[in-house]
């Protein structure tokens, strides 16, 4: 740190000094402005962009489909969240935090809102019987993991993401406070993967598809622009499992859905078919 910082009495407020994401932050929750949200035809609806917490739900609709189960199609609706699009009053009405991803289910009566990614993974298995074990030792230990992530994520994402990568000045501190548990974090990942092919254990489930978006992620250099940073190289088990996961045609489609940027042919920005991923990502809408 070059200069010392002393709180004040009571914080104030000071928008400009938020950085790439200023326009989008403010410390009160709650609608900016009246804006219906669109739907389509299927049952369940997703409100979304490309983010890791996006990709982990459009990967679990992606896999249940690649499992037959027809029920979980689904309409996938782009929420510019730098545009502030997710502080509409329809947003708001699924998602009061104003986070995405968030889901709706119309088949139920009324609907169902879902908000917060792991709760709507959870909601998934449960309701489709898919990814989460049924034998209670098996059960606790995906949701172990899943709970796993949701809990350390934010200091991935919110912390060394944001300042290392997005923060408008670099810091030494907090760039070190946040590398030291991302590492550490990382480190208790590859022990458990040097033990077993997924994070949970022998089975596929909702905790691998919680945890590679953002750490299979990070280590395949996907994210932050980090790997050498971190020395990605050396979390071994992390980096077979994150190749592995890679591909599966689910999660190759499920990690386009939504998604605003990189290859036009890697962006489908909203999906409400499964032939959009033949006929409508944008390299095909822009020649």
């Amino acid at each position: 740190m070059t200069q010392s910082y002393t709180p004040p009495k009571v914080w104030q407020w000071d928008q400009a000094s938020g950085g790439k994401f200023a326009s989008i932050n403010r410390p009160q929750a709650g609608a900016t402005h009246q804006a219906e949200l669109p739907r389509g035809k299927h049952p369940l609806q997703l409100y979304s962009l490309a983010t890791p917490n996006g990709v982990k739900v459009t990967i679990m609709l992606e896999e249940l489909i690649e499992q037959g189960i027809q029920a979980a199609e689904y309409d996938a609706h782009l929420i510019q969240i730098l545009e502030g699009e997710q502080f509409s009053s329809g947003f708001v009405e699924v998602n009061p935090n104003s986070k995405i991803p968030a889901l709706l289910d119309t088949s139920t009566t009324p609907p169902t809102r879902v908000f917060e990614s792991g709760s709507i993974l959870l909601y998934l298995a449960e309701k489709f019987d898919a990814f989460l074990p049924k034998q209670p030792a098996a059960r606790t230990e995906t949701l172990n993991w899943l709970f796993w992530q949701m809990a350390s994520a934010p200091i991935l994402g919110g912390g060394f993401g944001h300042f290392y990568a997005y923060a408008p000045e670099k810091f030494e501190y907090p760039i070190n406070r946040y590398t030291m548990e991302v590492k550490r974090q990382l480190d208790v990942l590859d022990k458990q993967l040097a033990l077993h092919p997924y994070v949970a254990g022998a089975e596929y489930s909702i905790a691998d598809m919680a945890i590679w978006p953002w750490y299979g992620a990070l280590v395949t250099n996907q994210v932050y622009d980090a790997a050498e940073f971190i020395e990605a190289h050396t979390y071994q088990h992390v980096l077979r499992w994150a190749e592995h996961i890679a591909q599966r045609p689910a999660v190759q489609r499920g990690r386009i859905v939504n998604k605003t940027w990189g290859e036009l042919h890697k962006q489908l920005h909203e999906r409400h078919d499964a032939s959009d991923f033949e006929l409508r990502t944008q390299d095909k809408l822009t020649t």
